[in-house]
């Protein structure tokens, strides 16, 4: 070994000690330095040579490290522009706890923008738990825009639809759909839908800059079926049909295509805003929900997931 090679192992070596002065011992600079006999500034070089050179290897010893990586190669692995993984809490059944707190942080965030934004919201469980727990917020530069009727079947307002509740929490221009969620007939969608004083609204939601929707499964236990909007009979005839799930009203099957007809071509909602110009934020967890999710993400119906960490783990999974 020559002397130029004897200095690098050398300068390897005080790096490596270094390193664990500082990595693993908790050694501030100050200390490394006095230990070592060296200046503070080559204390400090010899500790970035040590990250540098991959003698360090750091590992967070956290729940949260866990959600950290699952977020990553979720997002990686269907192309997502935005991943949030959240701890499970393995005691609870919720399908809500945990995603509906990330969802309002996440939400309350693009709020805070000075530059004026539009917000498409959508419907369910999940979503109303998350504009629950915004804080009282000023922005009349935002516009908050609904991508779905709000009127149920009885003529009530919809109980899951958030428009209402997020005009009382968010000081911004508030753009609701008085129209009912699912219409009588294909033709009084259409007309429904042409109402000079709905297009506007149309037209801003297909604006919008971030949208914030659920995945309603459709299951027995169905929201849309439980919520009065569709009737056994029609639930039964869209799971023969192949749905597996829905997103503003609008179900689809496993390869995420959507239904023709049955109900679908009765959805006074918008149409999902533009993946590729947008982003558009599914909050959704849970087992009965898995199936609609995977398609959701590989069929780019939403470009943004909100979710925790079993369910991540079944999405990387292949579910």
């Amino acid at each position: 070994m020559n002397s130029r090679q004897e200095t690098g192992s050398s300068r390897l070596d005080d790096a490596a000690r270094a390193g664990w002065l500082y990595y693993v011992a908790g050694n501030t600079q100050d200390q490394i330095a006095a230990k070592l006999g060296i200046s503070r500034q080559t204390a400090q070089r010899l500790v970035s040579l040590a990250m540098s050179e991959g003698l360090i290897k750091v590992r967070v010893d956290h729940p949260i490290a866990n959600c950290l990586d699952l977020a990553a190669r979720l997002k990686s692995r269907y192309a997502l522009d935005l991943v949030e993984v959240v701890p499970s809490d393995p005691t609870s059944s919720s399908t809500t706890i945990g995603i509906a707190e990330a969802a309002a942080a996440e939400i309350e965030r693009r709020l805070r923008s000075e530059a004026p934004i539009v917000m498409a919201i959508g419907t369910g469980r999940t979503l109303k738990a998350a504009i629950e727990q915004l804080p009282p917020m000023d922005c009349p530069q935002h516009k908050v825009v609904s991508l779905t009727g709000n009127i149920s079947p009885d003529g009530s307002a919809a109980f899951y639809n958030v428009i209402f509740t997020m005009a009382d929490r968010v000081k911004a221009r508030s753009f609701p759909m008085p129209l009912p969620v699912i219409a009588s007939s294909p033709e009084e969608r259409e007309m429904l839908l042409n109402q000079p004083m709905i297009q506007p609204t149309l037209a801003l939601a297909a604006e919008a800059d971030v949208t914030f929707v659920g995945i309603g499964d459709l299951g027995a236990r169905a929201p849309l079926y439980e919520d009065g909007f569709i009737s056994e009979s029609e639930l039964k005839a869209l799971q023969k049909a192949g749905g597996i799930a829905e997103i503003v009203g609008w179900v689809f099957d496993r390869e995420g295509r959507m239904i023709e007809g049955i109900t679908n071509d009765r959805v006074s909602s918008a149409a999902l805003p533009s993946r590729e110009r947008s982003l558009v934020i599914a909050l959704a967890m849970g087992e009965r929900k898995l199936p609609g999710i995977l398609a959701a993400v590989n069929r780019r119906l939403v470009n943004g997931l909100i979710t925790d960490e079993r369910t991540a783990e079944a999405l990387l999974a292949g579910a």
